[in-house]
């Protein structure tokens, strides 16, 4: 779980701006953590009795993948992580993408989960990218959010479909209308599909529906989910989520 979307909030509740090191551990293996204070990117343990192959996201689904040891990484492209440990761990596939930013050392971000994303249309919009335009539009506007979800609305009762944001807010922001406007510009940025299909009048820009206090805890409690263990997805491809969640609008 991302830790930089929450990290206004804990802040707040200690009282004062705190370092932090972001740590990449899993049931099956420790896998990296973030070295330097300075560089946001964390160095893959190579020497720790795990064994990595790499799936490029956009082939994950397909009948034959391509399936890469860490070598022939490249930087830049959306991996899929699979492991092979001294635990007796063979070709799993641990569900989270990563991307490289250096090969010597080897260090890595992040992304999101290989089953988390929005495509549509075709425009196949990642976790990373729904956080880093949430986190700038949130700077920008001075807003604190408690949890989001986002997924596509193909069949709006009027106009182009859009991608529908649900977002729970600890303070919104000084104004909502820019804050989805900046949101929107960043993801234009960041993802050329996703831009083509505003362009292209194919999407209209997104939406946010503001989610009454406590509207997440509802909904994992209602699902009998409440707890450390169980996350809300921030991106799905359907609409199971947001149809709940609509509920619980402000």
């Amino acid at each position: 779980m991302n830790y930089e979307p929450y990290r206004n909030k804990l802040e707040q509740s200690i009282g004062k701006k705190v370092d932090s090191l972001e740590l990449y551990p899993a049931s099956e293996g420790f896998i990296a953590y973030q070295d330097r204070q300075d560089d946001p990117s964390l160095l893959l343990m190579i020497n720790s009795g795990i064994f990595y192959e790499f799936v490029p996201a956009s082939e994950y689904f397909h009948q034959n993948p391509t399936r890469i040891s860490l070598k022939d990484v490249e930087l830049g492209v959306n991996y899929a992580i699979i492991l092979n440990t001294n635990a007796g761990l063979w070709g799993y596939s641990l569900g989270d993408t990563v991307k490289f930013v250096s090969k010597d050392p080897y260090k890595i971000i992040v992304t999101g989960r290989i089953k988390h994303f929005i495509s549509a249309f075709g425009e196949h919009v990642i976790a990373e990218e729904v956080e880093k335009a949430l986190m700038q539009a949130s700077r920008e506007q001075h807003a604190e959010v408690v949890e989001f979800t986002v997924a596509p609305q193909v069949n709006p009762q009027s106009g182009l479909p859009y991608h529908e944001w649900f977002i729970e807010f600890h303070k919104q922001p000084d104004n909502l209308e820019r804050f989805a406007q900046a949101i929107d510009e960043s993801l234009q940025q960041q993802n050329i599909y996703y831009r083509d299909l505003i362009t292209g009048h194919i999407l209209q820009s997104l939406k946010i529906r503001v989610l009454r206090k406590d509207a997440f805890i509802h909904y994992m409690r209602s699902l009998g989910k409440l707890g450390g263990q169980n996350k809300v997805p921030r991106l799905a491809n359907d609409r199971m989520v947001a149809d709940s969640l609509s509920l619980l609008v402000s």
